[in-house]
């Protein structure tokens, strides 16, 4: 008990500066609400997406019926209840609704919730452009973004895999709609960056709602002390640089994993990585993957964590499965140029070298050097 405690509190401090924060940049809401320049179907979305506040920040929830709404897992850790931002500004309590479904998402229930449209699920398949809608922090507001295209579809046959895109996000988004241009959700926003990023496809939503229930309390409170635990970690060891014993980068990379959140694995293994524990970050990553091959982010982890430890034949594979889908990307072309001459592929370090040519060739100079004489490869880590 006393363990969850020292969780407890840090987590607690953030839930409350948050829901401050909000209800501030909130306050005016109906007032600061901006004109929306995307497709009509989409703008209307809005109304169904409200900012919300938990022990993991500001983020979003999207609603399903009258009553019901669905955010991101991490956003709410352990919590019983959150706070729910009106579109007048007025905050009225959402109840998290017990879940033992394994993926980053949760269901919450708010009685008191005004009548308004519930967003409209997918009925066909999924096709770009997509678009982000949800709470935008600096201003306020509501807001549908510029849209995205897809750049990988959810795996067959992985059940948490999710859907890979560049449709403007940011960490407020979290739990907000990703949709297409009729107004159909596609997916929960759920992570990502650097113009890559996630969303829980939203067939995930049958899933969820049954696996969740009173039935299913014990195994939804294990769940939230994981990621509790898992928050506490990844905050303390980001902002030391002190070597983490193996007790430390056990604790890290086993809370982390059971938080159900491929993120939390894939920032754990990032914080492994930055820490030398390469063997553990690349364990992290590779069971990332193994739940979605497709999760780009993880996988460039996964090549980042393998060139920092000079194991560039290991690192060959992932470094052509990303130069296929993301054939622009600066530092994957510049990884793959020096694991091609290093790990023994020089056809994969030529094809970055011509890639460079034609999307950075303020690059060239430096890479026709390493490519005509390199220098002796890093000792292996």
């Amino acid at each position: 008990m006393m363990r969850l405690d020292k969780v407890t509190q840090p987590l607690l401090r953030r839930h409350m500066a948050a829901a401050l924060l909000l209800a501030f940049l909130f306050s005016g809401f109906a007032e600061a609400q901006e004109d929306c320049r995307q497709p009509e179907p989409v703008c209307a979305v809005r109304a169904s997406i409200f900012a919300i506040s938990g022990p993991g920040g500001i983020g979003s929830a999207t609603r399903l019926s009258a009553t019901e709404l669905v955010t991101t897992r991490h956003l709410i850790a352990g919590d019983k209840e959150v706070e729910l931002f009106l579109e007048s500004g007025e905050r009225i309590k959402a109840l998290v609704v017990p879940s033992a479904y394994e993926a980053d998402l949760i269901l919450l229930s708010a009685p008191d919730l005004p009548e308004g449209p519930a967003i409209a699920l997918p009925d066909g398949p999924v096709h770009a452009p997509l678009f982000t809608v949800g709470a935008d922090v600096s201003f306020g507001q509501i807001r549908a973004y510029d849209p995205g295209d897809i750049l990988l579809p959810p795996a067959d046959g992985y059940p948490f895999a999710r859907l890979h895109h560049t449709a403007y996000g940011q960490p407020a988004h979290s739990g907000g709609a990703l949709v297409g241009t009729d107004g159909h959700l596609a997916g929960i926003v759920a992570a990502g960056g650097d113009g890559r990023f996630e969303a829980i496809p939203a067939a995930a939503i049958a899933e969820l709602r049954r696996n969740s229930g009173a039935d299913h309390l014990a195994a939804s409170d294990e769940i939230g002390a994981a990621i509790r635990i898992c928050m506490l970690n990844l905050d303390r060891h980001r902002a030391d640089r002190t070597p983490l014993s193996d007790q430390e980068a056990s604790a890290l990379a086993t809370s982390c994993s059971r938080s159900r959140n491929r993120q939390n694995m894939d920032l754990a293994a990032q914080v492994l990585g930055m820490k030398g524990r390469f063997d553990e970050a690349i364990a992290l990553f590779e069971a990332a993957l193994e739940e979605d091959p497709n999760a780009l982010n993880a996988r460039m982890g996964l090549a980042v964590t393998y060139h920092l430890a000079a194991r560039y034949e290991e690192e060959i594979p992932h470094l052509s499965f990303l130069m296929q889908h993301l054939p622009d990307d600066h530092q994957i072309l510049r990884l793959a140029l020096q694991a091609g001459i290093w790990g023994g592929d020089r056809a994969l370090a030529e094809k970055a070298y011509q890639q460079i040519e034609a999307v950075n060739p303020q690059m060239l100079p430096v890479a026709k050097r390493f490519l005509e004489n390199p220098p002796p490869r890093p000792k292996r880590r």
